[in-house]
């Protein structure tokens, strides 16, 4: 796993660089998420326990992740 350096935030009164991190950080947060799924259904979990994790129905955690689970699982 990547390990990120701690970086002062952005001001708000900077708004390239704070909507810059924004994005930043919201491509970070998937990868994270989309990584957390795939390994929670390799160690058994079942869509309902990651829909809760994630506050969503286990229906819309399966709509969103279950092909990225399926790609990894080829590899």
């Amino acid at each position: 796993m990547d390990v990120v350096a701690a970086q002062p935030l952005p001001a708000p009164d900077d708004p390239e660089a704070a909507l810059a991190a924004v994005v930043a950080l919201r491509r970070l947060a998937g990868r994270l998420e989309s990584d957390a799924v795939v390994e929670a259904i390799a160690q058994g979990w079942t869509w309902a326990q990651v829909g809760e994790a994630l506050g969503i129905s286990a229906q819309a955690a399966h709509k969103k992740f279950a092909s990225e689970v399926r790609a990894r699982r080829g590899r």
